[in-house]
């Protein structure tokens, strides 16, 4: 099985778990996300470390270990990503399943169980023509205040939303045209996402346009862009405090 296969199989067959846990409705939202976190990271991690014994591994419900630094390929998942919006029955929330090789997001998985859709980056879809006035994704409960100033500048529409696998599957799948993040995130919140995003043709990078770099001893990431490649001279603008020509025409 290829990697790009891997990550999809793995991805969905997480996502429909998840589902499976949620729909038993026998805890509370707090409780339902902490049991859906620990059921789909045994899975995840036991899966991978039988496919790919010889790979690094990274999650975010696992204790870290030193050892990935040394390997060249390093899976970095996310069993939940949006534990809130899964506890409250939600739809925006997802499951990451990245490769990094040699630090760079190259392949990636991201199942949107809510919506029965697994977006992978060996078969990703094609882009929609962009709306106007255009859409950016946000947090539903703090949206950073570059990106509002960001989105002013642009005449965009901001579309608050739960989870950052959800929020970048939105660029990817043609409901909004950026997502400019600067509220710090780490290493699985974004691999997965990046590796689909990227594969689509979109430009992924830190909001200062330097590469996204995965596998480091410090897993914190401060920002990320993803965005459609004709707005990434407006959109730095924008960050600049600049003005900009009209990124729509």
């Amino acid at each position: 099985m290829t990697d790009g296969a891997l990550a999809a199989h793995l991805a969905q067959v997480t996502g429909a778990l998840l589902l499976t846990v949620r729909e038993s409705r026998m805890c509370s939202a707090h409780t339902l996300g902490k049991a859906g976190d620990q059921t789909a990271n045994q899975f995840l991690i036991h899966a991978l470390r039988e496919q790919r014994p010889d790979d690094g591994l990274l999650s975010e419900e696992e204790k870290d270990s030193p050892d990935r630094l040394s390997r060249e390929r390093v899976w970095i998942v996310d069993p939940v990503d949006g534990t809130r919006e899964y506890g409250e029955g939600r739809s925006d929330w997802a499951v990451h399943v990245g490769l990094a090789i040699d630090g760079v997001a190259t392949v990636g998985a991201v199942a949107l169980p809510g919506l029965g859709v697994t977006v992978r980056s060996d078969a990703p879809p094609p882009l929609l023509p962009m709306q106007t006035p255009l859409r950016m994704v946000v947090s539903r409960s703090r949206p950073a205040a570059e990106a509002i100033s960001v989105a002013t500048a642009l005449g965009a529409v901001l579309v608050p939303m739960g989870s950052a696998g959800a929020k970048a599957m939105a660029v990817v799948r043609g409901e909004a045209e950026i997502y400019l993040h600067t509220g710090g995130q780490y290493e699985w919140d974004s691999c997965a996402p990046v590796a689909v995003a990227a594969a689509a043709g979109l430009h992924v990078s830190r909001v200062d346009g330097s590469p996204l770099v995965y596998n480091r001893r410090d897993v914190y990431m401060p920002d990320l862009l993803i965005c459609r490649a004709e707005l990434v001279p407006a959109v730095f603008a924008a960050l600049r405090g600049r003005p900009a020509d009209n990124p729509v025409g």
